[in-house]
């Protein structure tokens, strides 16, 4: 049985599903007010948004492409208690269009932090659940970054802010000596330039001379770490069939995503959110965090359970090849047990 101290997963991360109007228009109903937001049109092909507070509103990046950050006037406009305030631009409120929303809380603006060698313009970390965002001026040499989190992070999303560069991703399940791009489809690139061949400590994270550390350029890291009943980042190995590996993580997904890692094989970065159809709970809403495609109904490629979820596709060989292994990170829509054996509420 998994015990979690979070009783209520939304106050920390929850997914929601909105109509465009292409205007003004308040999103509510998040649970917490976010910190980090990545929006994406379900029903068209525009890029990925992905906004912080520590950046500021309007200031956005994409999953799906290299670009330096980018201002949106229009885009997202404001962090509110419950949610944030969105303009007309067509990324985030296109009129009729339909849209996905995920949404982390850290600890607002953050402040400086000195744990590594490089001080941190800010850091902004939630220690309860596990997640921070820090702000950074590379070197160009190795160095350490403080994440706040006071336990190692099991993954991290980095990029270079200044610059046309690609992201890089670090997974304990890959280990410190290779990367994959968030970006990009490609298989896992092996090279000290990213971590410096180190892993993650409960202080700091570790930079070669990459692109997230480029001297005198502005980067931003997102950091996970894993919390019991609540977050799962790991890895499984694929089957090929239509019943495929289940996967434990001691919650049931909210929201799941998946990558080819082994063997040199490319596949796309797996998004998956279930439970935001009001109807009908059991749908699945799909696309890939390295392109600009649409959200998809795929109900009948996985399943989430109570305690994890099970992939039922045979034909995609970007989440069920057979003999292939494969990293995931996912949240919890329902821990199982919250802290003092109390049954743990999923909103």
């Amino acid at each position: 049985m998994a015990y979690t101290t979070i009783n209520k997963s939304s106050l920390h991360f929850n997914a929601n599903k909105w109509t465009g109007n292409g205007g003004t228009q308040t999103i509510t109903g998040i649970g917490h007010q976010p910190d980090f937001v990545w929006l994406k049109q379900g029903s068209g092909t525009t890029d990925h948004h992905l906004y912080d507070a520590i950046r500021g509103v309007t200031k956005a990046l994409a999953s799906n492409n290299n670009d330096a950050e980018t201002t949106k006037a229009t885009g997202l406009t404001a962090f509110d208690s419950d949610g944030y305030t969105l303009g007309a631009d067509s990324g985030v409120n296109s009129s009729s269009n339909t849209y996905v929303g995920l949404n982390w809380k850290a600890n607002g603006a953050g402040s400086a932090n000195t744990d590594g060698s490089i001080n941190t313009t800010a850091t902004s970390a939630n220690t309860t659940s596990g997640f921070s965002i820090s702000t950074y001026t590379g070197t160009g040499a190795n160095a350490t970054v403080g994440h706040g989190l006071g336990v190692a992070p099991k993954m991290i999303l980095m990029k270079n802010i200044s610059t046309t560069s690609s992201w890089i991703v670090y997974h304990e399940s890959i280990g410190n000596t290779k990367s994959l791009a968030l970006d990009s489809n490609a298989a896992e690139d092996a090279s000290s330039v990213f971590f410096n061949n180190t892993s993650p400590t409960s202080s700091v994270f570790s930079l070669g001379n990459s692109n997230a550390n480029a001297s005198g350029d502005t980067c931003i890291a997102y950091c996970f770490a894993e919390k019991t009943g609540f977050s799962k980042f790991g890895s499984y190995v694929g089957n090929g069939s239509g019943d495929g590996a289940f996967i434990y993580t001691g919650f049931k997904p909210k929201f799941l995503m998946t990558k080819y890692s082994s063997g040199g094989g490319t596949g796309g970065w797996l998004m998956y959110n279930g439970g935001l159809n009001t109807v009908n709970k059991d749908q699945f809403f799909h696309t890939e965090a390295n392109t600009n495609a649409a959200w998809v109904d795929n109900t009948d490629r996985v399943n989430f359970l109570f305690n994890g979820f099970k992939f039922r596709d045979s034909t995609n060989s970007d989440s069920n090849t057979n003999g292939g292994t494969y990293i995931y990170m996912a949240f919890a829509e329902a821990p199982l047990v919250g802290s003092n054996n109390i049954p743990a509420t999923a909103r």
